[in-house]
């Protein structure tokens, strides 16, 4: 069970999406988590063969919990299959039909013919099976011919509609499935998450919504949800289900209880909850400030170098790759917390752990108020471009509640960026049991002495708050303008 943030105690598998012999690579979305911040596409951390399932759909286990097994691909005698589709004892290959790759590849049989299997993901495979949509009848509109999430949905509506599914679908009214998208709901009712295998549904709804659901014995399979794919949220179960007064009186009670024992063992509040959201936030930063002895560093950096290698780049690039300086300003951070590795890693057991990678934990504002902070792994390895693209995804993953397992990975150093909102400089409160947290304010033009004459450059006012058990101020200094020289050289990020 992945961790989202160190406050996550536990979460909830909602559905499998591969089985027992199923070929796996890594990336693959193989399982949903539910947690009581969001839900959680988990990935598969590498390739292989899936073996046993140990944690059933509708089980909550704490975090840290293993969900299942991989084996070797070398250990099994097919591709994908179940024990059925094994090789019988003494039968040539020859007998045996070419097996199908989950990804879509070719697999070539023993006469040297291929099959080209469907170009999809396990969970678009298993969309369509719930569907009853044959996937051969699709045409991929992703790279390569790829079948992506918005083909089975269009599939989908033309059914409805008494379409065939053959049918073209114009560009316009494709959707490409790593796009934000709005969400979708089939049929008039908000989306149900089912399971072949299962003998009942399992309905889309956050932890906490689970949790009073069970105690005030409200079917989710019957509540309208208001929330991302018609998700049930908190405030839809009280009104789910009419009570007696009195019986209202005692789950309101319940439910009071429920929420200050979550809070005493420091789950999460859902972010649809703006109350909640800012109780919790409020026992993050009270901790931060009573166990963590800050200090403060800020420095201006000259932005001249990297906005003009940022102009000229996008002006070479199309539009859908143009970056932002807060690309360069991340990875600059990233490179910087490499070179000063006293500042990237945890404090635990009263001592400094330094981290062997950067995981840069990015602080995203959400529209419904409060904040999440998803991670981008392995930050000091990315370029600016592929810098922009994992922004782009952890910000957008982020505002729809719909993270994936690697947007989990515990970061070892944090950055909060207010520059867009026109902010000159931010001090960021350490998250536990980080040691550091950087701020960025916004890019503008001021006054300042170029060579000694007085001219007018762009600066950015970058600040640093950390950990004085772990580090001290001329460590934090070193690290500031280790990030300074890198964005003087921009093209060797």
């Amino acid at each position: 069970m992945p961790s989202l943030g160190a406050d996550m105690v536990e979460g909830t598998l909602l559905h499998w999406l591969v089985h027992p012999g199923d070929v796996v690579h890594k990336g693959d979305v193989v399982a949903e988590v539910d947690t009581t911040k969001a839900a959680i596409e988990v990935e598969c951390f590498d390739d292989g063969v899936m073996g046993t399932i140990l944690v059933p759909e509708g089980k909550t286990v704490p975090v840290g919990t293993p969900l299942a097994t991989i084996e070797p691909a070398s250990d099994r005698p097919v591709v994908v299959g179940d024990a059925s589709t094994a090789i019988p004892d003494g039968q040539p290959p020859s007998a045996v039909k070419p097996a199908e790759s989950v990804r879509g590849e070719p697999i070539s049989g023993p006469d040297g013919t291929a099959e080209m299997a469907h170009h999809a993901t396990p969970l678009i495979r298993r969309l369509a099976q719930e569907a009853g949509i044959d996937l051969t009848t699709l045409h991929g509109s992703g790279p390569g011919g790829r079948i992506v999430r918005s083909d089975v949905e269009y599939a989908i509506d033309a059914a409805q509609r008494g379409t065939p599914r053959s049918e073209p679908i114009a560009a316009q009214d494709r959707v490409r499935s790593d796009e934000p998208t709005k969400p979708r709901e089939r049929l008039g009712t908000p989306e149900r998450v089912h399971h072949p295998s299962s003998p009942t549904a399992v309905a889309r709804a956050s932890g906490y919504a689970r949790l009073l659901a069970r105690t005030s014995g409200v079917d989710l399979a019957n509540v309208s949800g208001t929330g991302p794919d018609g998700a049930v949220r908190a405030r839809d179960v009280p009104t789910a289900a009419p009570v007696s007064e009195p019986a209202s009186a005692v789950a309101e009670s319940t439910r009071a209880q429920l929420a200050d024992a979550a809070r005493e063992i420091g789950a999460e509040a859902p972010q649809h909850d703006p109350v909640a959201v800012r109780k919790v936030i409020a026992a993050a930063m009270t901790r931060s400030k009573r166990t963590v002895p800050h200090y403060y560093l800020s420095s201006t950096i000259d932005m001249d170098a990297a906005l003009r290698w940022l102009e000229e780049t996008n002006r070479r690039a199309p539009v859908s790759a143009r970056m932002v300086s807060s690309a360069l300003v991340l990875c600059a951070m990233a490179r910087a917390a490499r070179t000063v590795p006293a500042l990237n890693g945890h404090w635990l057991d009263d001592e400094f752990h330094p981290a062997s990678a950067v995981h840069l934990g990015v602080v995203v504002s959400l529209r419904g108020g409060g904040i999440m902070v998803p991670t981008i792994p392995d930050a000091d390895t990315l370029a600016p471009p592929a810098m922009m693209d994992a922004l782009r995804g952890v910000v957008a993953r982020a505002r729809t509640a719909r993270l994936r397992s690697s947007d989990a990975v515990p970061a070892t150093i944090s950055v909060t960026n207010l520059g867009e909102l026109g902010v000159d400089s931010v001090f960021g409160v350490i998250a536990v049991p980080q040691v550091a947290i950087v701020g960025f304010g916004a890019v503008t033009t001021r006054p300042c002495a170029v060579d000694g004459l007085l001219g007018v450059r762009p600066q950015l006012t970058a600040t640093l708050s950390a950990d004085h058990r772990a580090s001290d101020g001329a460590v934090g200094a070193r690290f500031l303008n280790t990030v300074a020289e890198h964005l003087q050289q921009p093209e060797e990020l």
